[in-house]
C-alpha cells in the first residue's frame, strides 16, 4: 500500500449492518471488540473469510475493526464479508472483477425483504388464504 490510509466501508443484507474501518496493519479482524478466532458457528465464519481467501496477499496488509448490528447470524456475516469485499476493493481496484465473478452479492446489496402482512389475515401471512372445499 503507497498511502497510510483509513478506509471505511459499510455492508448490508436484510437488517444486518456492518461499518468497517481498515487500518495498515497485518490482517487481524476485530468484529464488535472480539477476535475473529472465536467467531461462531464456524459456517458464518468460513463465509466471512471468502473475500479475505480470493484477496490473498493483499487482505494481510490491512487490520479490520467491524461493528456490526441488527439481524441475525447469518445476515450479519453477510455483512461483514460485503464490508470486507468493498474494503478490499478499495484497496485494489483489480479485485472488483475477482469477486463479480465469484458472487455478485460481495459488494452490491441484497435489496430483497418480506413482504409486509395483509389486513384480516396479519397472523397467517401476507398471501394465505381459506381453503377451497369443493364440497
Amino acid at each position: 500500500m503507497t498511502k497510510k490510509k483509513m478506509i471505511q466501508t459499510v455492508g448490508k443484507r436484510k437488517m444486518a449492518v456492518a461499518r468497517l474501518t481498515a487500518k495498515p496493519g497485518t490482517g487481524k479482524i476485530t468484529i464488535n471488540g472480539k477476535s475473529f478466532d472465536n467467531y461462531s458457528p464456524y459456517v458464518a465464519k468460513l463465509s466471512i473469510e471468502e473475500p479475505l481467501i480470493l484477496a490473498g496477499l493483499k487482505a494481510k496488509e490491512l487490520d479490520f475493526q467491524i461493528d456490526v448490528r441488527g439481524g441475525g447470524i447469518f445476515g450479519q456475516s453477510s455483512a461483514i464479508r460485503q464490508a470486507i469485499a468493498k474494503a478490499l476493493v478499495e484497496l485494489d481496484k483489480t479485485l472488483k472483477k475477482t469477486f463479480n465473478d465469484y458472487d455478485g452479492t460481495l459488494l452490491v446489496a441484497d435489496v430483497r425483504r418480506t413482504e409486509p402482512h395483509k389486513p384480516s389475515r396479519s397472523r397467517a401471512g401476507p398471501r394465505r388464504r381459506k381453503q377451497l372445499s369443493k364440497r
